[in-house]
């Protein structure tokens, strides 16, 4: 009872230092993501921002470093404090590196909201208001829990964004799983297509007793495929993905994916730009953060969210 009051308070006093523009319309808010530009992955969240920027009529900026450097984004956090905005939303893609820009915000009463990579720990530390987005290390613990079902005992993760600490997680909850060392099962790929494709080939073919393939994303399970297909090994080896895409989808209905982590991007777009917007203009704040996944997909259901993917999903 103390632990639930003692947060009923805390979201009151944050509420009541933010709300100070009461029934304002045509707020603006900044959304900073660490993805680069050729992330397709993102185009979910852009959507989302844009749905809750019209419902809300409020304007939210989509701002990222081209090249998804992090040094980068970190000033990109910079200049939009300067541009002081009603609240910033920004993933946690490491934390050491905008500890700094974040406080500023904090610092100068911008409320922030912290989305996708990172903790809620991380994001309590940082002084903002609530996260949005999926425990990472949970989500490749239960996949690699559905793997070890299936008998796996080995593994790749393909990680095409290894800089990203939210990335290691997700391997090493799958690794821990399953009973491997995250260490000897883990490659860092790039983001290169072609190059991701060839470092797949050369692992499977140095380690041909690999019993899963984990990938983190389009840009890593796309390639994978391709990788996969080339060597007569598409629906013979497990295979699991995290996000969804039409290339994705596809591969689940012909068992060649057995399951998509669906972290739900939509909801890491629309609910900060919705939150920030009722706190701006009432004051009113929720007192927890939310988990926006994991959620499996597989064949069973994939028929009911493809549909949606790249849009909603």
């Amino acid at each position: 009872m103390k632990k639930t009051l003692t947060a009923v308070l805390t979201a009151a006093t944050l509420a009541a230092s933010f709300g100070t523009a009461a029934l304002a319309e045509g707020e603006r808010f900044v959304l900073i993501s660490h993805a680069p530009d050729s992330d397709s992955w993102w185009n979910t969240i852009k959507n989302a921002i844009k749905v809750a920027a019209d419902q809300m009529d409020v304007t939210v900026e989509y701002r990222n470093p081209p090249t998804g450097d992090l040094a980068d984004m970190a000033r990109i956090v910079e200049q939009a404090v300067a541009s002081n905005p009603d609240g910033i939303i920004l993933t946690i893609a490491d934390f050491d590196v905008l500890s700094g820009p974040v406080a500023d915000a904090v610092d100068q009463g911008i409320p922030v909201i912290t989305i996708n990579s990172g903790t809620q720990a991380q994001s309590e530390a940082l002084g903002a208001l609530l996260h949005v987005g999926q425990p990472e290390y949970d989500a490749g613990f239960g996949a690699g829990k559905r793997a070890a079902a299936a008998g796996v005992t080995s593994f790749l993760c393909v990680n095409h964004y290894i800089t990203n600490p939210a990335s290691v997680e997700r391997c090493s909850g799958f690794a821990d799983a399953i009973g491997a060392d995250v260490g000897a099962s883990m490659i860092d790929s790039g983001q290169d297509p072609a190059e991701i494709k060839n470092k797949v080939i050369a692992y499977l073919s140095a380690n041909p007793d690999t019993g899963a393939v984990l990938t983190l994303g389009p840009t890593s399970a796309h390639p994978t495929l391709a990788a996969l297909d080339a060597e007569s090994l598409s629906g013979e080896i497990f295979f699991a993905t995290f996000d969804l895409s039409d290339e994705i989808a596809n591969a689940i209905k012909s068992d060649v994916i057995a399951f998509a982590i669906d972290q739900q991007p939509f909801l890491q777009g629309y609910m900060p730009v919705v939150i920030l917007t009722n706190l701006v203009r009432y004051g009113v704040l929720q007192s927890g953060s939310i988990n926006s996944g994991p959620g499996y997909i597989t064949k069973d259901s994939i028929s009911f969210v493809e549909e949606f993917a790249g849009v909603y999903r």
